[in-house]
């Protein structure tokens, strides 16, 4: 199954697109949707969800602009509630753009079937409170947003964030997963579980044999 992968917006966040022959997912859309449009189009596409790994505003500009274009329903995490209203998920600050609105529900947690695809959505905070991580077991692939990225973790110095409770996210949820899981994050090259594992130097075995 297809993963293709747009880098959008001011700050590049990887935009995934999941699809099968006719159906489409969208995974933090955070710029400009025209070349992913353009590739639904091209493959004849139907968009049926976007999904949003966290509400901050660099995950989200492009959001409105394809629910528009495609009906698409749009799911965002409930712990991440607390966000919205803030310039963290609104955008503004240092002289970007705001987001523009748009019509979201609330994930369920577990393992679902979303548009056709089974997926299973798991909380992964500490980058932000209600952090989703979305994993495909199927296609052995996990989308962590700004949990988790090749050879680094997500920053926790904004309001909401906790470096322990991402450190704890990132070891006993995606660490769990199996190490051939492919793990693709909301910027930057794709990795993979087992290579984060061992030579990751903020949460993996390499940080820890530096300690002993």
């Amino acid at each position: 199954m297809p993963i293709v992968t747009f880098p959008l917006g001011p700050l590049e966040t990887n935009c995934y697109l999941i699809h099968n022959e006719s159906t489409a997912l969208a995974v933090d859309v955070g710029g400009d949707p025209a070349d992913v449009l353009d590739y639904l189009t091209q493959h004849k596409l139907c968009l049926s969800h976007i999904l949003i790994t966290h509400l901050h505003f660099d995950h989200l500009y492009g959001v409105a602009a394809l629910q528009e274009a495609t009906h698409a329903v749009v799911l965002c995490p409930a712990g991440d509630d607390c966000l919205r209203g803030t310039s963290l998920a609104d955008g503004g600050q240092w002289g970007l753009p705001t987001v523009p609105p748009f019509a979201s529900q609330n994930f369920t947690l577990g393992e679902q079937t979303i548009g056709g695809f089974v997926l299973s959505i798991f909380e992964t905070p500490g980058h932000t409170p209600g952090s989703v991580s979305l994993y495909m077991p199927q296609e052995k692939a996990v989308f962590t947003g700004d949990a988790l990225f090749y050879h680094s973790m997500g920053r926790t110095d904004f309001p909401g964030g906790d470096q322990a409770t991402l450190l704890h996210s990132i070891r006993t949820r995606l660490f769990t997963l199996p190490e051939e899981t492919l793990a693709y994050p909301g910027h930057g090259p794709e990795t993979s579980i087992g290579n984060e594992k061992r030579n990751n130097p903020y949460c993996g075995d390499f940080v820890h044999n530096t300690e002993l």
